[in-house]
């Protein structure tokens, strides 16, 4: 069996590889440059552009499945949809789809909207399909380095009802299940950590880890995308202030079932978000 798996310079499907070869599975990476990525040896590499219909039909030739992740970017739904198109073509065994967690409740968060049209176009086509949807990661956490452990803050405005994020190696071990073990054709994943974390919670610990008080920087949303523009795009910024916004006022904890659900599937419960955090201020400690 042969995976074609896009994102491979991202966090997330460098780790979907790295449990696809655990399973003794060819795995083919899409890349949009030569030199854009270091990958295992062995790993197939083709060049490609989710906007260009013709490098990704020759791409998706002689493949059984498809990982498809596709990044925050401003035309994801046009790279998304020519994907599925492509793939239900070429008559692909499956595809996985990246989508985001409760994708239905957040219609007005564009990367959202997207996610949920190309969810929708994969359920009305006739394509065997899986559908991850991630929450937050707790890995995006470690671009916060600076601010918890100098300035002593927990910036990400994580609110009181607070979320259920993900640790991503998780998130690959189920890409890797759904793509490689059978009963999952046609069926949605949420995934979701072990427990829900506020800000105040987070905050506290990080406190306990690194021995010292990091406070909660608090939800103010002018004040959080002012600090975001100056670190990203303005669509970007705008996009993220969506999403928190949206946590705040709805929420973005798990429904019922949805840690059993998930603990089913990969075989043991969800990784905790402290244990993450304990791993990642070891490695700050230490350098």
């Amino acid at each position: 069996m042969t995976i074609r798996v896009t994102g491979v310079t991202g966090t997330v499907c460098s780790k979907v590889i790295d449990e696809l070869l655990h399973r003794g599975v060819k795995v083919r990476a899409l890349i949009r440059k030569q030199s854009a990525a270091t990958l295992p040896v062995g790993i197939e590499t083709l060049v490609g552009d989710l906007l260009d219909p013709v490098s990704i039909e020759k791409v998706l030739q002689g493949v059984d499945k498809l990982y498809l992740l596709v990044a925050v970017v401003p035309d994801e739904l046009t790279q998304g949809l020519i994907a599925v198109d492509l793939a239900k073509r070429l008559k692909l065994r499956q595809i996985v789809y990246h989508s985001v967690f409760k994708a239905e409740v957040f219609k007005d968060v564009p990367h959202f909207a997207s996610k949920l049209a190309v969810e929708n176009a994969l359920r009305e086509c006739d394509l065997p399909f899986t559908i991850v949807r991630p929450n937050y990661f707790y890995q995006n956490d470690l671009a916060l380095k600076d601010a918890i452990t100098k300035a002593g803050v927990y910036p990400v405005p994580l609110g009181t009802t607070g979320i259920f994020a993900v640790d991503v190696r998780d998130i690959a071990e189920a890409a890797a299940i759904a793509l490689t073990g059978d009963g999952h054709l046609g069926k949605t994943y949420h995934l979701i950590g072990s427990d829900i974390l506020s800000g105040d919670g987070v905050a506290s610990i990080w406190s306990k880890l690194l021995e010292k008080p990091i406070r909660y920087g608090g939800h103010d949303m002018d004040a959080f995308e002012e600090e975001m523009r100056t670190k990203s795009t303005s669509w970007s910024v705008f996009d993220i202030r969506m999403m928190f916004q949206g946590c705040l006022e709805r929420g973005f904890t798990a429904g019922k079932g949805d840690v059993e659900a998930l603990t089913k599937l990969l075989g043991h419960r969800p990784r905790r978000y402290e244990d993450f955090a304990k791993e990642a201020a070891s490695e700050w400690v230490a350098v």
